[in-house]
């Protein structure tokens, strides 16, 4: 081993003593002559990472470093890391170039080069090339082309190792060509064997038979995977040795006869025979197994006359017993792991060696060689280990590695924007740890692997990581079985990537606009809202009581929910009757926004108000902020999760309880659903942080009210039953919704045991005096019952009706923050404070502490512009009077006439709404059945019909689906019946609901439904299985935006919806103490070929770009379509590659399970299986066609 000086008088030899010869004795067929003869400049026929390490150990030498490269190479790395590179290989495939003797020797003469590295794969056991290399005048840096033949040829191999007494494993005497040859070595030896390709090795073409009708296809796929990797697809075939090790010893050997090992490595961590992770020493192997295994390496690589590096590759069974496999006649791949142990760089020995020094000149004696510590290499590969380590191909967006002491990389073309090429192997970079012990080793290994960031292709890290952290392993007790014996290292924590996505989403709306329909023309505003303080109690009382374990600082003030948590809803109801003062509810979180906003406020903006909330409004009533519209709009505009909307608010206000709507048996939906599937939302609701259980029916149809109440009565919940309100208690004409129809409701809602009872005047219609009517009605039948009023402020009288209710009885009522009310929201929550002060029914707050959170509302209200209801409505409207739309329906019904092109007659819309109305009945309006009024009125509107006309021409006319499912009975029976004739019209003999229409439903199987989900979606929560139990289609489309790009809750609002402005820098914080800092540099004017375009980010201050597929500029281009992930029936590449093999035809009939293509991508064969029963409708490939992941194959009816 040379220290520094002893290398640079070394260069100055070979400058200037170009030639000695040595004599030395003939021994064991060696040269009795050995030349030294120094090397000025070294060709690597070879690619990637080894290309690069003999490029480095030639630099270190002094020595000239040639590359050679291929076509789908010239931006690769290797190429720039040597002093010269030349193509070669034109026009041929990605892997024949590197194939191509006479291009790669011709390189050789025409630019000074003295001798040839071959590095691993691709031309390195190939003996002719070995001997061309020679016969050019050069010198082959490696053994000499008889030994390369001699231990490349499988037969000549085993012979060998007999003659020197190395024990082997039964197999063929030769090549084996034909199926009807392994059929026969399998019939005549027995089962399990392994074929192996006979002209090359690293796993490819190796397969694994252990029964007798698998044979002939097995043995044809590693056929051809051998014939694409080696040029040759004879295979040889052995007896499978159960349960082994597998061992490598690695050997020097010079030209004067002198042999040495350098110890073995432990390569049974195995994928597919293909290695994953080496060690070396190989742990817990016995030192006389060692040493008689070493010594056996030796006595071969001897017995051949074996110079320069190699390895002798064993398989030792659980008793000790070790057989001869095979010589690799080059370099290995893990060869790094023996060099981290002895210290001896193998490819500078190799070179000199190739010089003509001898291993005693180099210092290199078996005494001399003394391993220290523990070494392991873990290769990261471009495999997707969730999909069956399938390789995955493309631009690495991001690139960061783990260092640190005890760390060795070793890569090739692994940075930030480098191409992953599906022509060859997977390897990415290979990750080398060493210290003292096996423990210590694989915690650097661990510590190294997390530190990797790489975005854009997925790797096997994550797999990695799990077998480092496995106990076996870590104790060093393998086999080739490890890896099929633990399923659980497949188990993998998937990453998040979050800001890799977050930048793909902002891409793509710079790109191709915004990715949540945007109702009007009008921008978000540029503001900040500002954030009222929250107060922060360091008083030292405050202080001694966290230290005592009471309550921190941070936390607010007890509210109502600490009774309900401690002593039960019948508690909470009892308290809440015995206030002294009026309570309210506040709906800015939930109805106010539905009703100005069209339901778009995200969580993003709700959850910074939260603390404040928290700490100054700890006396209310309840703050609802759930369920209704707010569930599916989360999901399908929102693109958040609800569930984790529920969840977030609940951390941050702890002590004031949470009231959600709840449509009875319509749960969150808009229609009838197994009763299961109503008690589970109510369940898991609970669980999650909901407190208050709105229970209304659209209908006031008590059938689906009583259940609702029951589901949320048993998941522990506070059942708050609601009358929902229509018509006019205090005019005598209007008959039909009289005082008697609400107070009988309001005795059968308090005998199936409501904790509170709550009138819902979902458009307002409650005028002062009605309201008057209405509670001392209810009050006076039911004394000890609390009252809660729901109202909108559609007409302008909402503060007016809510003080009389008040007066009349009510525990608590409605109440928007001042920003945020008025109009369809809620009455004004300052209004009602203001009024109170200082009466019997004071509310107890601060009208200061309501400014304060109003303040904040009027500007983050101003983000929402696009949705902004007073776009057309400019004030309350007592037209509310006539027309009756709920205040919740009325921007949405607008948004809907403008997205229908009936925006200008939206004053129609109105006046049509109140004729559907009466045509159907005279119906109570609230979702989903103000649904059905809303779209019959469109409908009219939009085929100019009158009320009349729609009655003459029911027969004939195509109405909506939601009124089709009406009259058919699907949300329950509405007061008075269904109207006649229209619904006889309407329906013909179309089938009617009787009754109860869950009641008829089969329960779901909630099981069968996650395990569908998880086909597609593997990481799904039993939240995500909830929402799609309600919104199948609407929750797998969320899932797939969530799996693309990430947690968009986290970006600002305005970001969210237009993107930011070129040259903005902005954070978005992840969790609490993890925050990114975006700029948004520029979006290329250049589109590519494939019609995408780059937009540039700095993220955390480094470059980061992001490919977005222009939508509008790739009509003009062709794009091979993709497959749609949520379809079937459409089949897409599970990996790129080439079609080197299709099995159906356009009209077959296929299986499910069928196998339909083969792939070949990375020297690797894969079949696409039929995903579903069904038939062939169309194809998108032809053989030889080029794909990439997800693109389409065909599609399946």
């Amino acid at each position: 081993m040379f220290i520094p000086a002893a290398q640079s008088a070394y260069r100055t030899l070979r400058k200037t003593q170009p030639r000695i010869r040595l004599n030395y004795l003939f021994k064991n067929g060696y040269s009795s002559k050995v030349e030294y003869k120094p090397i000025r400049s070294v060709l690597v026929a070879n690619r990637g990472e080894i290309a690069i390490r003999v490029f480095r150990a030639c630099t270190e030498l002094g020595i000239k470093s040639v590359a050679v490269y291929s076509e789908q190479d010239k931006m690769h790395m290797h190429r720039q890391k040597a002093d010269e590179s030349y193509i070669v290989g034109k026009g041929l495939p990605p892997v024949e170039a590197y194939l191509n003797i006479p291009e790669i020797i011709r390189v050789c003469k025409e630019n000074d080069v003295d001798a040839v590295h071959p590095g691993y794969g691709f031309l390195s056991e190939r003996s002719d090339f070995a001997q061309a290399v020679i016969d050019a005048g050069l010198r082959f840096i490696g053994p000499t082309p008889k030994v390369v033949q001699n231990m490349g040829d499988k037969v000549a191999a085993r012979v060998a190792a007999i003659e020197a007494g190395v024990p082997i494993v039964p197999g063929t005497d030769g090549p084996v060509t034909t199926k009807e040859e392994a059929l026969d070595f399998c019939k005549k030896h027995g089962l399990p064997v392994i074929f192996k390709a006979a002209y090359g090795g690293g796993g490819r073409g190796m397969r694994v038979v252990r029964k007798m009708e698998e044979v002939e296809e097995n043995f044809g796929r590693a056929s051809s995977e051998a014939k694409a990797a080696f040029g040759n697809g004879a295979m040889f075939i052995e007896k499978f040795i159960e349960r082994p090790r597998h061992i490598e010893v690695q050997l020097l050997g010079d030209k004067a006869g002198n042999v040495v090992h350098l110890y073995e490595r432990d390569c049974s961590v195995q994928r597919r025979h293909q290695k994953v992770v080496e060690i070396a020493p190989a742990p817990r192997l016995p030192v006389e197994i060692r040493d008689k295994m070493t010594e056996a390496a030796v006595r071969l690589a001897r017995h051949v006359g074996y110079e320069n590096a190699g390895t002798v590759e064993f398989l030792c069974d659980e008793n000790g017993n070790f057989y001869f496999i095979e010589v690799n006649a080059r370099l290995q791949v893990e060869h790094t792991v023996t060099e981290e142990i002895t210290g001896i760089d193998l490819v500078q020995s190799q070179i000199r060696i190739a010089e003509g020094m001898t291993l005693p000149e180099l210092g290199y004696t078996q005494e001399n060689i003394v391993p220290r510590g523990y070494a392991i290499q873990c290769r990261v590969t471009t495999e997707d280990p969730a999909n069956d380590f399938q390789p995955n191909t493309g631009r690495l967006e991001v690139f960061r590695s783990g260092e640190g002491m005890g760390i060795r990389l070793d890569s090739a073309s692994a940075y930030a924007g480098a191409i992953i090429s599906p022509y060859y192997d997977s390897l990415l970079v290979k990750v080398i740890s060493h210290a003292s012990d096996l423990q210590s080793s694989a915690s650097k290994m661990n510590r190294a692997l997390r530190e990797f960031r790489i975005r854009g292709v997925k790797t096997n890290i994550p797999f990695l990581l799990n077998v480092l952290e496995n106990q076996k392993f870590l104790h060093g007790v393998l086999d080739t079985y490890f890896i099929d014996e633990h399923p659980q290292l497949f188990k993998f924590k998937p990453s998040l990537n979050r800001a890799q996505k977050l930048l793909n989403y902002m891409g793509e709306v710079l790109v191709n606009g915004p990715q949540t329909p945007l109702a009007t023309t009008l921008k978000p505003a540029v503001v900040t809202p500002p954030l009222p303080e929250v107060p922060l109690d360091l008083s030292p009382e405050a202080l001694e009581r966290e230290e005592r374990g009471e309550a921190k600082v941070t936390e607010p003030p007890k509210g109502l929910r600490d009774i309900l948590v401690c002593e039960g809803p019948e508690a909470f109801a009892k308290e809440v009757r015995n206030r002294k003062g009026l309570l309210l509810m506040d709906t800015t979180f939930r109805d106010a926004h539905q009703s100005l906003l069209a339901t778009r406020v995200r969580s993003h903006d709700l959850l910074k108000i939260s603390p404040f909330v928290a700490h100054k409004f700890n006396n209310l009533y309840s703050l609802e902020n759930w369920g209704g519209a707010t569930f599916d709009v989360a999901l399908r505009f929102l693109h958040e999760c609800p569930w984790e909307r529920l969840e977030e608010m609940r951390k941050r206000i702890p002590n004031i309880p949470f009231q959600m709507l709840l449509r009875g048996a319509n749960a969150v939906g808009y229609t009838s659903y197994p009763d299961n599937v109503v008690y589970k939302f109510c369940e898991l609701a609970v669980q999650t942080g909901m407190d208050i259980f709105r229970v209304f029916d659209s209908l006031n149809y008590l059938p689906n009210l009583i259940l609702g109440m029951e589901a949320a009565g048993k998941a522990g919940g506070v059942v708050e039953a609601a009358i929902s309100y229509t018509g006019d208690v205090s005019d005598p004409q209007r008959t039909k919704y009289d005082l008697k129809y609400y107070t009988n409701l309001a005795d059968e809602l308090v005998k199936a045991g409501t904790h509170v009872l709550c009138i819902k005047d979902m458009a307002g219609l409650l005028k002062p005096e009605a309201a008057r009517l209405l509670i001392t009605a209810i009050r006076d039948k039911h004394p000890d019952i609390p009252i809660h009023i729901h109202t909108h402020d559609t007409s302008g009288a909402g503060v007016a009706s809510m003080l009389a209710c008040a007066n009349a009885g009510a525990d608590v009522v409605d109440v928007a923050v001042d920003s945020m009310s008025g109009m369809t929201s809620q009455p004004s929550m300052g209004a009602i404070v203001a009024s109170l002060q200082g009466t019997p029914l004071d509310t107890n707050l601060d009208l200061r502490t309501v400014s304060d959170y109003s303040a904040y509302w009027e500007q983050t209200r101003t983000l929402y512009a696009p949705f902004e209801c007073t776009t057309t409505m400019r004030s309350g409207n007592a037209d509310v009077y006539l027309n009756e739309i709920p205040g919740g329906q009325y921007t949405n019904l607008q948004f809907q006439a403008f997205s229908l092109g009936l925006g200008d007659f939206f004053e129609d819309v109105k006046k049509a709404y109140r004729e559907a109305n009466l045509l159907l009945g005279d119906i109570i309006k609230v979702t989903p059945s103000s649904k059905v009024v809303g779209d019959l009125a469109q409908f009219m509107v939009q085929n100019d019909l009158t009320a009349d006309q729609v009655l003459e021409r029911a027969e004939e006319l195509s109405f909506p689906k939601s009124v089709v499912e009406y009259l058919q009975g699907s949300i329950g029976i509405p007061h008075g019946g269904f109207p006649e004739p229209l619904r006889s019209r309407v329906l013909k003999d179309m089938p009617r609901i009787e009754g109860r229409p869950g009641a008829e439903l089969e329960p779901l199987d909630f099981g069968k439904l996650k395990k569908d989900l998880k086909e597609s979606h593997p990481s799904i929560t039993d939240r995500d299985v909830m929402s799609a139990a309600l919104y199948p289609q609407v929750t797998n489309d969320y899932l797939h935006f969530r799996e693309k790009y990430g947690p968009v809750d986290k970006l600002d609002t305005r970001i969210f919806l237009t993107g930011p402005n070129v040259g903005e820098e902005f954070e978005v914080p992840l969790e609490r103490g993890k925050t990114l800092s975006v700029k948004a540099l520029a979006v290329s004017a250049d589109l590519k070929p494939n019609g995408i375009r780059e937009v540039f980010f700095e993220l955390n201050g480094q470059l980061r770009a992001v490919h977005i597929l222009d939508k509008e500029a790739v009509k003009e281009i062709h794009v091979h379509p993709k497959a749609n992930k949520s379809n079937k029936s459409e089949v897409g590449a599970p990996m790129p590659g080439t079609v080197i093999d299709i099995r159906v035809n356009v009209g077959d009939k296929v299986e499910k399970g069928q196998p339909l293509v083969v792939l070949s991508a990375m020297k690797m064969e894969m079949v696409v299986q039929s995903p579903i029963a069904g038939v062939v409708k169309k194809l998108e490939i032809a053989n030889g066609t080029k794909l990439e992941g997800e693109d389409l194959i065909m599609i399946i009816e």
